[in-house]
């Protein structure tokens, strides 16, 4: 059970992953009329589905958290361990895709990122249903909660310019190097 400080955060994070999720669905039938433009099909489909795991992660833990009586910590488990099997599985395809072995590196801050998000969000959910009223694992969650929203919308941002936006990608063009070349 959540206060009314967690309950507007849960609102609002539902609301806004909501919207996203129906954009990203729309940005992404816009990006495919564009042929071409996209490097292996396999790192598009993983920044697709990375962008639509970031969101759903959120809106149902949100939504989950917005129940009455509900404890957060089992949809927090849940789709932690969903995001986590999800994103081994994209590792997996982006490593056995022969097309996709000059951007493999490229995608490492993606992965990792999300294997975190994921797993920090596993934890906090298996805290909050050993400890239902501890603060700190519900704090962690609600951050979490924000995190997946920005990189879901990151990943998006991608599918639309098709170009990788992650940190190392944009220290590498600040640099004056173009992150496609080692």
């Amino acid at each position: 059970m959540v206060s009314g400080t967690y309950e507007a955060l849960f609102a609002a994070v539902a609301a806004t992953a909501a919207a996203l999720t129906g954009l990203l669905f729309v940005a992404i039938s816009v990006s495919h009329t564009r042929p071409g433009r996209h490097g292996p099909k396999v790192i598009y489909e993983v920044r697709a589905a990375a962008s639509l795991i970031s969101f759903t992660s959120a809106l149902a833990v949100a939504l989950f958290g917005l129940v009455p009586g509900n404890n957060v910590g089992y949809p927090a488990a849940i789709v932690g361990v969903i995001g986590v099997f999800f994103t081994l599985a994209g590792l997996r395809s982006i490593m056995v895709d022969p097309e996709a072995r000059r951007e493999r590196r490229h995608q490492v801050g993606l992965i990792i990122l999300l294997l975190l998000t994921f797993g920090f969000e596993l934890w906090a959910g298996i805290d909050l249903l050993m400890h239902p009223r501890d603060r700190t694992p519900l704090d962690v969650l609600s951050n979490l909660l924000v995190a997946s929203l920005l990189i879901g919308i990151a990943r998006a941002w991608e599918l639309v310019g098709d170009r990788d936006t992650g940190i190392i990608a944009s220290i590498t063009t600040l640099t004056g190097r173009s992150p496609g070349k080692s």
